[in-house]
C-alpha cells in the first residue's frame, strides 16, 4: 500500500526526472541516436517480444526512444512515464516522425488497464520503490502477455570498479563530454530503492518470480554493448563497459494469451 512517504519520495523522483528532461537526450545510449545501437535494440525487441502488430506497454518510456523504434518496428504502443517533461520530448518526436503513440502521464505502478500483449521497460524499476507490486500490477494489465526487462548492471563497488568509473570521468572529462544527467540522485534516496546499484541480476530475478511471473529467462545483449563500445572508442568503451540483458518473462495463467503460444 503506497504510504505518505512514499508519496514524498514519488514526488521527488518525478522532479528529478522532469529536470533532467533538459539533457537527457544529450547522451546517444539514451535518446539511441547512434544508429548502430538502435539497430542493435531493433533486433533485440523483434527476438523477444510476440510479431509486430501487437500491443505494448513502454513502462517509464521516459524521451520515447524505445516507444519510437517500437512503433516503427509496427507494434501499437502505449508509452507511460512519471514525468511530463521527459513524455514532451517524447511527444515531440514521435510528431517529428509520424508515429503514432498514445502517451499516458503516471506512476509505472498505476499502469493503464490494457490489456496489452506485453509490458517493455528500459533501465526503470531500479528507481521504483517497492518493484515486487510494479510487476504484478503490470501482469494484471498484460494478462496471458510477456515481459521483456531491457537491464544493466552499474552497482560494482569494488576497489577496480571505482577505479575505472573514476579513470573513464577523467577521459570524459578531457574529451568536453558532460555527466549523461543534469545530477547524481540523492544518495538517501537510492538507499530506499531496492534494486539500485545492484551488481548482479538475481535480486531482479527474484522479483520477478515473486510477481507472478513464469517462464522467467535471461539473456546478455551483447550487440548493444558492441555497439556502444565502438561508438565510444577503444579507451572509454572499455573502461565504463555495462553489461547489458534482457529478463523475459510470460504471465501463464490466463489461457489462451501469449504465454501458451510463444
Amino acid at each position: 500500500m503506497t504510504t505518505p512517504t512514499d508519496d514524498g519520495l514519488r514526488d521527488e523522483i518525478r522532479r528529478w526526472w522532469d529536470e533532467d528532461a533538459r539533457v537527457y537526450d544529450d547522451a546517444p545510449n539514451h535518446a539511441l541516436s547512434d544508429p548502430l545501437e538502435a539497430a542493435a535494440w531493433r533486433a533485440a525487441l523483434l527476438r523477444l517480444l510476440p510479431p509486430p502488430g501487437a500491443s505494448v506497454l513502454d513502462a517509464g518510456a521516459g524521451t520515447g526512444a524505445i516507444s519510437i523504434l517500437l512503433a516503427e518496428l509496427g507494434y501499437r504502443v502505449t508509452a507511460l512515464d512519471l514525468a511530463e517533461r521527459m513524455l514532451d520530448r517524447a511527444r515531440t518526436k514521435a510528431k517529428e516522425r509520424g508515429l503514432d503513440i498514445e502517451f499516458v502521464q503516471g506512476a509505472v505502478e498505476d499502469p493503464p488497464p490494457g490489456p496489452f500483449d506485453a509490458v517493455v521497460e528500459r533501465h526503470v524499476l531500479w528507481t521504483t520503490l517497492v518493484p515486487q507490486a510494479v510487476l504484478e500490477a503490470w501482469r494484471r494489465s498484460a494478462p496471458g502477455g510477456r515481459l521483456v526487462l531491457l537491464e544493466g548492471l552499474w552497482g560494482g563497488i569494488s576497489v577496480v570498479d571505482r577505479a575505472r568509473a573514476a579513470l573513464a570521468q577523467r577521459v570524459r572529462t578531457a574529451r568536453g563530454e558532460h555527466h549523461d544527467h543534469h545530477a547524481e540522485y540523492d544518495p538517501t534516496l537510492v538507499e530506499r530503492l531496492p534494486l539500485a546499484r545492484q551488481s548482479t541480476p538475481r535480486p531482479l530475478l527474484r522479483v520477478v518470480e515473486a510477481a507472478g511471473w513464469r517462464r522467467i529467462r535471461i539473456e546478455r545483449l551483447r550487440d548493444v554493448e558492441w555497439a556502444r563500445q565502438l561508438a565510444s572508442g577503444p579507451v572509454l568503451g572499455v573502461l565504463q563497459a555495462t553489461a547489458q540483458f534482457a529478463v523475459v518473462a510470460d504471465d501463464a495463467s490466463h489461457p489462451g494469451g501469449i504465454a501458451d503460444t510463444a
